[in-house]
């Protein structure tokens, strides 16, 4: 039966025809609306639009998760982000402590969220996520930040701070503001925009990790950094794709290479908006998760699978006993099906 484009959808009506599906059935008089892409909608043709999303999701059922050959700017933005720690400019200040030195400007970006897909984004440093910042507990922390954005926006990093230090106040277009403070507690910090509408501002894709070593550092370990995400694509306030890192099937299409026995850790956040949490799900074997990661000292619990609230973060450690591929995804099937599921290649 055919759909009339002037309805509206929600992602659960997505599900029941498939994502790639109701793009492609909507057709021209859809498409042509600048609410669901902005600028973007007008430079896609539907076929390209109808495609999307179906190829990134028949890929798994139809090759056997075969994860193929394929590189866009979106896919390598994604896999980059996994490894890509800022530990800023470093100087010591006379009494010999070390300072770190962070330049983050906000504009606004077309940034590709599947293939050929791409999603009107505010961002900081031009990607969703931001950069990863990281520092040691007791450094002074200095960030350098300029708005170029047509928006105001703000930086507010979890953790102990001084209120003035707080990213509450708005920094205007053209504007800069210098955050500074001593890096406490040690553990997983988020950080995003805090500018109302905030739900608009966060969504949007201004927000990042914050990590603070421990004093004592951690073992060592293969290191990732993982932020769980959405882009509601209509404008309707519920999410039409889900990723980790921004780009849909990102470790799917890329599965995460990692060897039989050592230690991975992964540094997980969850900036959903629109949904009241957000999950992770590892198959065919069990992690240690720390909340928060404040205290590596601290007992954690033994799972496969944690959900999060917005803001929400924790430490993952997980060793495989055995080569293969592991999957891991949201234990919300929707989410999943949406974009929201990769891999583990160990050998």
């Amino acid at each position: 039966m055919p759909l009339d484009p002037n309805r509206s959808f929600s992602r659960r009506s997505i599900l029941k025809v498939g994502a790639a599906g109701l793009l492609g059935v909507l057709g021209s008089s859809f498409l042509n609306t600048t609410a669901l892409f902005g600028k973007s909608a007008s430079a896609m043709g539907k076929e390209e639009m109808h495609h999307t999303l179906k190829d990134q999701m028949k890929q798994g059922m139809a090759h056997g998760y075969d994860p193929g050959t394929d590189s866009t700017p979106g896919l390598e933005a994604a896999v980059k982000a996994l490894t890509a720690f800022d530990y800023g400019v470093v100087s010591t200040s006379p009494d010999g402590r070390t300072i770190r030195e962070y330049d983050i400007q906000a504009w606004d970006a077309e940034v590709e969220i599947a293939k050929g897909l791409k999603f009107p984004g505010w961002t900081f440093n031009g990607t969703i996520p931001g950069p990863t910042l990281r520092c040691t507990e007791g450094d002074i922390v200095r960030i350098k930040f300029g708005n170029g954005s047509a928006h105001p926006h703000s930086i507010h990093l979890h953790g102990i701070h001084p209120t003035n230090m707080d990213g509450l106040e708005p920094v205007p277009t053209g504007g800069e503001f210098v955050y500074e403070f001593e890096a406490r507690p040690a553990g997983l910090q988020p950080y995003h925009c805090h500018v109302p509408p905030l739900a608009r501002h966060i969504h949007k894709g201004l927000y990042g990790q914050f990590i603070i070593d421990p004093k004592k550092p951690r073992k060592p370990a293969k290191e990732l950094s993982m932020v769980m995400n959405g882009f509601d694509l209509d404008l309707d306030g519920e999410n039409e794709v889900y990723t980790v890192n921004g780009y849909a099937f990102a470790y799917q299409s890329r599965p995460i290479k990692v060897k039989t026995g050592e230690l991975v850790r992964i540094y997980i956040s969850n900036l959903t908006e629109f949904d009241p949490i957000n999950s992770f799900h590892l198959h065919a074997n069990f992690f240690h998760y720390y909340a928060t990661g404040a205290d590596p000292d601290a007992r954690p619990y033994y799972t496969d699978t944690i959900m999060l609230c917005q803001g929400e973060r924790g430490i993952i450690e997980v060793t495989f006993p055995a080569p293969g591929k592991y999957m891991f995804h949201a234990h919300q099937s929707e989410f999943t099906e949406l974009g929201w599921m990769g891999f583990f290649e160990v050998g």
